[in-house]
């Protein structure tokens, strides 16, 4: 999938950043980035607080929410992936599950556990992107977001995020720095992320998706639909188009959801024919003519040294813990 070619890219900036500089100080730097390393030590207990203080002020109305998952035979996760939503009595939450026609079980869960915030609806779609402007199209919340049916809203986010957009009637989007589970909810790593990057953001796409949040207005000034030419870029597309029209992003400073890395993802087999060139479409499409990886890799190599200064002090214990 993108994230081998994510990685790739990483590689190739740390060679700039270093020239032809000895091994050790190569393997040193590497170990010192956690951007696309997901397995960064043994598995361990998530250990979070239950909510993310939130500081309400008497009489701040927040707004609606509205959550799609796309799904498709992820019934040994799902389950985990609906409660992690449902279990936060966020009062303005819409919640669509938007099923591709999955036979592994799913449906039955769906059938005999079905949360008052949660509707479900199970036809046979055209793939993820597909499925995603489905499920968008049945929404009407203020906010918008998806997680994947494999992903997890960590406990107190959707009080954070509608809090915070209440609060900051100019930010248009949000996301936060990364967790990465394993397939039995154990924590693997974390990604301590620099603020948001614009520039970065036109070469590479460091943005968490299953962090991120964004208004409803934004999305229909962007044209308010998932481009379904795309199956592994459609999230980088969203950003680029949303930047184009001068969305304000903000990277908030806590932790907004976990990715799980597992064996039954997306694999990468099919990134030399149909992960690569989306994303080099969406490159040349941005910069308005062909250009190459390395072309970028200045600004992705800045964005790497300010993600190094804010994860090894993290990892010390040093700084903000959530």
């Amino acid at each position: 999938m993108w994230r081998r070619n994510l990685y790739a890219r990483i590689d190739m900036a740390i060679d700039f950043l270093l020239g032809h500089g000895r091994q050790w100080r190569r393997s040193v730097l590497k170990r010192l980035i956690a951007v696309g390393v997901f397995r960064q030590h043994p598995p361990r207990p998530l250990r979070l607080p239950k909510t993310i203080p939130a500081n309400l002020q008497s009489g701040l109305r927040l707004p609606t929410i509205s959550i799609v998952t796309p799904s498709l035979n992820q019934g040994k996760f799902i389950e985990r992936t609906i409660a992690s939503v449902t279990s936060q009595q966020y009062p303005g939450l819409e919640y669509i599950v938007q099923d591709g026609g999955s036979t592994d079980g799913t449906l039955d869960f769906l059938k005999k556990h079905e949360p008052p915030s949660l509707r479900w609806f199970s036809e046979a779609d055209s793939g993820q992107s597909n499925a995603l402007n489905r499920g968008f199209r049945r929404t009407s919340g203020e906010i918008m977001a998806w997680l994947n049916s494999d992903d997890l809203i960590l406990p107190g986010t959707l009080q954070y995020v509608g809090t915070f957009f209440a609060r900051n009637p100019n930010v248009d989007v949000i996301y936060s720095h990364r967790i990465v589970i394993d397939e039995d909810d154990q924590e693997i790593g974390r990604w301590i992320l620099p603020p948001h990057d614009y520039e970065v953001t036109r070469w590479t796409d460091f943005v968490p998706q299953e962090t991120m949040f964004w208004r409803r207005a934004i999305w229909d000034r962007s044209g308010g639909t998932i481009d379904e030419t795309l199956q592994f870029a459609m999230d980088w597309d969203l950003i680029l188009r949303l930047q184009d029209i001068g969305a304000r992003f903000r990277r908030v400073r806590t932790f907004l959801a976990a990715f799980r890395a597992h064996p039954d993802q997306k694999t990468s087999a099919r990134m030399k024919d149909l992960g690569t060139p989306e994303m080099n479409r969406l490159r040349d499409r941005v910069h308005g003519r062909a250009v190459t990886e390395r072309e970028g890799l200045p600004t992705i190599a800045r964005y790497l040294i300010k993600h190094i200064i804010l994860q090894v002090p993290y990892r010390l214990g040093l700084t903000y813990r959530r």
